[in-house]
């Protein structure tokens, strides 16, 4: 699977996790996909960079280590002291209802705002 392609079957994961106000451990993610751990902010770039460009709430700040409960260094879509109102807005976001945007348009989104930090 190419980076986009993973990106849009972690998309999948992360909007239901919004829809049940859950957060994912980078360890969970991995297992749920079947890729390493050490990986996946390569992944969530995609992601990150599609929220930016879109002006969608930040979506990959579900994803948290298991240590802290907060997210790893490459998440840019939050300062620190907006981490929870920021979380709250992911929570109520219908992404169901935005669908998954797919690899192509993910894969443009790193092109045009590279976001991992």
């Amino acid at each position: 699977m190419t980076k986009s392609e993973r990106a849009s079957q972690i998309w999948a994961v992360l909007a239901w996790a919004a829809r049940n106000r859950q957060t994912v451990t980078y360890v969970m993610l991995a297992r749920l996909i079947g890729v390493p751990a050490a990986g996946l902010g390569q992944l969530l770039e995609p992601i990150q960079s599609y929220c930016l460009i879109w002006d969608l709430p930040p979506l990959t700040i579900l994803v948290v280590k298991q240590e802290s409960g907060l997210p790893g260094a490459g998440f840019t879509g939050a300062s620190a002291s907006d981490l929870a109102r920021k979380q709250m807005e992911v929570f109520a976001f219908d992404w169901l209802e935005h669908g998954n945007p797919q690899p192509g348009k993910l894969e443009a989104a790193v092109h045009d705002w590279p976001s991992n930090g």
